[in-house]
């Protein structure tokens, strides 16, 4: 069905140019860790985008109680921002070699980290699963074929754009030395604590309630 393509390609398309904490880590894993540290770090996303699809459409009573505590999932989402983008400015650092080339060996432990932080990034982020509870509730008296094709297109088209920036700055990542990308990994960190700070602002002093 056409017209679910096109809706899919939409919401892809409101999804992959907003602005947030996933964009600008996609770019730092991939100048930190290669192009296969920043595919792990999307991945982990796309598996979160998954699982919030599934839950808005399959459980819906569960990603409505989610919703009504979304303040609590974003104060966790927030301090999970502003840890990491603490981490990243004062402690991540870039590894080079004795000649001082960079080097981009990472274990399957450092995989598993960098899959499972795109993954938390992405879930706690309150907006994101908002999104996804607004698109379901709004496609939920159409068809399931509808709907399967219209989420199915979304996510696969994210998917590939995040994978498409992940190529992009590789190709960034080339033409910088490893001291440059150090530098471009804080300010990666002062994105991060700055969302979540913001975030945390906006939860404790414009929310009036914080019901369990």
């Amino acid at each position: 069905m056409f017209e679910a393509v096109l809706k899919g390609l939409t919401l892809g398309l409101l999804l992959s140019i907003s602005v947030g904490p996933v964009i600008f880590s996609i770019i730092k894993q991939s100048l930190n860790n290669g192009h296969r540290g920043g595919l792990a770090f999307v991945l982990g996303v796309s598996v979160s985008d998954i699982t919030l699809v599934f839950v808005s459409n399959v459980f819906t009573t569960v990603f409505t109680y989610m919703v009504r505590h979304k303040n609590f999932i974003g104060v966790g989402g927030s301090i999970f921002l502003i840890v990491v983008g603490i981490y990243f400015i004062f402690f991540k650092k870039v590894k080079v070699d004795d000649s001082g080339v960079q080097v981009l060996q990472l274990s399957k432990k450092d995989y598993i980290k960098t899959f499972l932080s795109g993954y938390f990034m992405n879930t706690l982020n309150p907006a994101v699963f908002i999104f996804w509870l607004t698109t379901s509730t709004t496609l939920i008296t159409l068809s399931i074929e509808y709907r399967v094709i219209a989420f199915v297109t979304c996510l696969v088209f994210v998917l590939a754009t995040d994978i498409l920036k992940v190529m992009m700055a590789q190709r960034i990542r080339k033409k910088l030395t490893p001291h440059n990308i150090q530098i471009l990994s804080r300010i990666n960190g002062v994105v991060l604590l700055g969302f979540g700070l913001v975030l945390l602002w906006g939860l404790i002093f414009y929310t009036s309630t914080f019901s369990i």
